[in-house]
């Protein structure tokens, strides 16, 4: 008998995804494996919604809390760490289960996708010749070597990008880009919502979160050196409660922004997902879902 598929839970925030892992971890005989990219940092609890150690109900957590408010999220770190962990849960015979929302690294670890490296100074030459010579210059120049990208970038950073990587790889950078293809065999199962009760979750979450000391734990977070991350302190809440301790924003008006930016976020990861057709979809209120669920993963 060989590996079993891992399995992929995904959707957007406040759909129940951390609950039904859980769920399908006790029923299979499985390890969680977290690919929602806030979720990697130490004490950033509260802000997003973290499963808490009585929920996980005794299920193995990995990729939780690896990293300082200081230090910068990487997908393709991500990569190397999600296949280590996967292949190292299954060599154990148990089921991986992969859940989050961050969509590229759930692709990351799931798909084909190579990462091609950077060089800082290939990069600064390229800015300094941008500087010199303007962007219709370098996308020209693009044009000769990766027609495809050229067509598709239109803002500084990517073709500087795009430029870098073909000089570090002689392959253009569309080559790189992912394929539906899955690195290894897997499932995944989506959380399909009903936008208005999931918009009125959210609020009433949000709400909930700053009753449970929000406030304080981006005030924590800050002194430990939030917002000299590039990542970390740009997460939803956390961004938006800076600016309360920052005295530009009363609490109500951080809680209501939150809320608006966190609705904004679940409608882009509707978006993601519902464009990957391999995703079958459960109801996320249906009593019967982590039944249904166990039973596409058999």
């Amino acid at each position: 008998m060989g590996t079993p598929p891992v399995v992929a839970v995904v959707g957007p925030t406040g759909s129940g995804k951390s609950d039904l892992a859980v769920s399908l971890a006790l029923e299979l005989g499985g390890e969680v494996v977290n690919a929602d990219a806030m979720q990697f940092y130490r004490g950033m609890d509260i802000g997003t919604a973290k499963i808490t150690h009585a929920e996980r109900k005794g299920v193995p957590h990995h990729l939780l809390d690896i990293l300082d408010v200081t230090q910068e999220a990487s997908v393709s770190d991500f990569q190397h760490q999600a296949r280590q962990v996967i292949a190292d849960i299954h060599a154990r015979g148990k089921r991986a289960i992969l859940v989050g929302g961050s969509g590229l690294y759930v692709r990351a670890a799931l798909d084909v996708l190579e990462f091609p490296g950077t060089d800082p100074t290939v990069r600064r030459t390229l800015e300094a010749e941008l500087a010199a010579h303007g962007r219709a210059a370098m996308l020209a120049r693009l044009r000769d070597v990766d027609p495809a990208s050229a067509e598709r970038l239109s803002d500084d950073r990517r073709i500087i990008r795009a430029l870098e990587v073909h000089q570090l790889t002689g392959r253009p950078f569309s080559s790189f880009m992912p394929r539906r293809e899955y690195y290894q065999p897997a499932v995944q199962i989506g959380l399909a919502v009903e936008r208005a009760a999931l918009h009125e979750r959210l609020a009433a979450r949000v709400h909930a979160m700053v009753d449970a000391g929000l406030l304080e734990e981006v005030r924590r977070l800050d002194a430990a050196g939030l917002r000299a991350g590039k990542t970390a302190c740009r997460a939803l809440g956390y961004a938006q409660f800076l600016q309360v301790i920052d005295g530009s924003a009363t609490v109500a008006e951080a809680a209501e922004a939150t809320i608006v930016a966190t609705r904004q976020f679940a409608r882009r990861q509707l978006t993601w997902f519902r464009a990957d057709p391999r995703i079958t979809w459960l109801d996320w209120q249906d009593p019967g879902l982590a039944g249904r669920a166990a039973a596409l993963c058999r």
